[in-house]
């Protein structure tokens, strides 16, 4: 499930929708514990999933999928009616950036859907790149299908299955590797531990990368970033307003001349909307990691994340490249 405005909870921010009844349909849900708030926007409908109790609204040029759980709201993907294939988020654009680090770009996986957009985005721009969209929700990829535009060709396809069991019994190789899954505020624990991005690092081929949405905002980010650099040498984030993105790699660090090179090549070949120079520009390398690594058989996600911390923290264990 693709976070699209932030991994952090959302507090109940609606207070008129234009659909009425709304307000009386969330109570009875057990997601309204008090006034609605602020934003007018049309319930287009509501689904209860097997893994998530799923609202589309809309306004007069956007829609967006939301997820509710335990008494909050969860964005987790927007799209501009007037202009679908933007990436109105910022930090969905870094995910993207994942492409200017690997040495080929033939195959690409992206665990989570959510509406669709980012996968949507890189299926436009590269057109001999074949994309998967591991989805854990059927519900989801058909809302995405109905309401994001999100549409299945030859090159890009969706499955349904948890990302982790996925690669387990899949054994094919990948470029590049996308994670942007959440349920609620926190990415799954079995999307965090070190067995997995072993997992990851064996489904990836030579010189390929991996990209995860990280929330910054708690002790987990600490214990991801930590965990993630256990097993890819190399970590570089990119602050995406909220959210983080991290990309994992093997070897050395690329020199920033290096990774700009690529980035500019990349850019020049496929005139993508998002320039990737400038979305690299702004790299930071992960150097100390502080957290506790994250195993299968002790990963407290939710302790974690309910222990806030300021938004910057991560900073502090960084630097700017060179």
């Amino acid at each position: 499930m693709r976070k699209c405005c932030s991994a952090s909870s959302v507090e109940y921010r609606c207070a008129r929708f234009r659909r009425a009844g709304l307000a009386s349909l969330l109570v009875g849900l057990g997601l309204l514990v008090q006034p609605i708030v602020a934003v007018a926007a049309d319930l287009l409908e509501m689904r209860e999933s097997l893994y998530n109790n799923i609202f589309i609204f809309a306004d007069a040029d956007s829609v967006s999928m939301t997820f509710g759980q335990n008494k909050r709201y969860y964005t987790e993907s927007n799209m501009k009616l007037s202009d679908p294939g933007a990436l109105t988020v910022d930090y969905t654009r870094y995910m993207t950036l994942g492409i200017a680090y690997a040495p080929k770009l033939e195959r690409i996986a992206e665990i989570g859907l959510g509406g669709g957009r980012t996968v949507s985005y890189l299926g436009a721009a590269l057109p001999d790149t074949g994309i998967l969209a591991i989805e854990l929700d059927k519900d989801v990829v058909d809302l995405a299908k109905k309401y994001f535009k999100f549409q299945e060709t030859a090159r890009l396809r969706a499955v349904v299955s948890d990302g982790r069991a996925f690669l387990l019994k899949d054994s094919e190789k990948w470029d590049v590797i996308l994670i942007d899954a959440y349920r609620g505020p926190f990415v799954p624990f079995h999307l965090l531990t070190q067995e997995f991005y072993r997992l990851v690092k064996s489904r990836l081929n030579p010189g390929g990368v991996v990209v995860q949405n990280i929330e910054p905002s708690t002790m987990l980010f600490d214990s991801a970033s930590a965990t993630l650099k256990s097993v890819f040498p190399s970590v570089d984030l990119y602050d995406g307003g909220g959210n983080v993105v991290a990309i994992g790699y093997d070897g050395p660090s690329l020199p920033q001349a290096e990774l700009l090179a690529r980035a500019a090549k990349v850019q020049e070949r496929y005139k993508l909307r998002y320039d990737l120079t400038k979305l690299a520009a702004d790299r930071r390398v992960l150097n100390r990691a502080s957290g506790k690594i994250l195993t299968d058989d002790f990963a407290p996600v939710e302790t974690m994340r309910a222990i806030e911390q300021k938004n910057e923290k991560w900073k502090e264990q960084t630097e700017v490249p060179r």
